[in-house]
């Protein structure tokens, strides 16, 4: 709880991943990827309920085998986010703020639960999220990185897997001040309500990016700034990488 504000964390875990089909029930090191997620997440002291949302009853078995608590969503959801709106409208889970921690995320860590809910607490922002600063001039031209600009009070501006801005007059890289976006998001209930019922819009189609839904329809999203950033299990090779990863942090 910040600021007398119950805070939720929905852990959203799809089974039929596109690009790592059943990603939720390998393990790393021994244990589930999504166990992982799930005792970093009960880890962090803000955080008054803690549920992952599943779609498959394989995946509700995992939770109930490694002792999680799951709600059952629609496998028709097209991200996390709508997974998480569709918990709120049906009353399954109630709050002021709802975390979104994908469960393909098993390092966030407590700092960057810290960074994203730093301003909970006003009534100006409908969604949080995080960034940090491009220090690498291969992501800063990598789509598979999106990057945000934002306003001077700190209001994302704008979402896109291309640079942005871009420096007209400026080739020196070290000169240039670029951030990518780090998935993380909290909402308001207020902002879950209005999102349940929002379309596609044509820049979210056009980059792929659903938090473009969110600014196409006027939602004010709060962007702090990280020092950390997500690492996503997305393909069968970045479960190697995690391995690697678990070695040097838990050796």
């Amino acid at each position: 709880m910040i600021g007398g504000k119950k805070i939720a964390c929905v852990i959203p875990a799809r089974l039929r991943s596109t690009r790592f089909p059943k990603k939720m029930l390998c393990n790393l090191r021994g244990k589930p990827l999504l166990q992982w997620v799930w005792e970093a997440a009960k880890a962090i002291p803000v955080f008054d309920e803690v549920v992952i949302a599943v779609d498959a009853e394989e995946t509700a078995q995992l939770v109930a085998d490694f002792g999680g608590k799951c709600l059952m969503t629609s496998e028709h959801c097209p991200s996390g986010s709508d997974r998480l709106a569709e918990i709120f409208s049906r009353g399954l889970l109630d709050a002021d703020i709802w975390v979104n921690w994908q469960g393909d995320e098993p390092f966030i860590c407590e700092q960057m639960i810290a960074d994203l809910l730093q301003s909970c607490d006003d009534d100006e922002s409908d969604l949080w999220t995080l960034k940090k600063k491009i220090m690498d001039p291969e992501e800063a031209n990598n789509p598979h990185f999106a990057k945000v600009a934002c306003d001077r009070h700190g209001f994302a501006m704008y979402f896109s897997r291309s640079q942005i801005p871009f420096y007209r007059d400026i080739s020196d890289f070290p000169k240039k001040e670029l951030y990518k976006h780090v998935g993380l998001y909290a909402y308001t209930r207020k902002a879950l309500k209005k999102i349940l019922n929002l379309a596609p819009c044509p820049l979210e189609i056009a980059e792929q990016l659903e938090q473009l839904r969110f600014l196409y329809n006027n939602l004010r999203i709060r962007v702090h700034e990280t020092e950390y950033e997500v690492f996503g299990i997305d393909l069968p090779e970045h479960l190697a990488k995690a391995e690697t990863h678990v070695g040097h942090s838990y050796s």
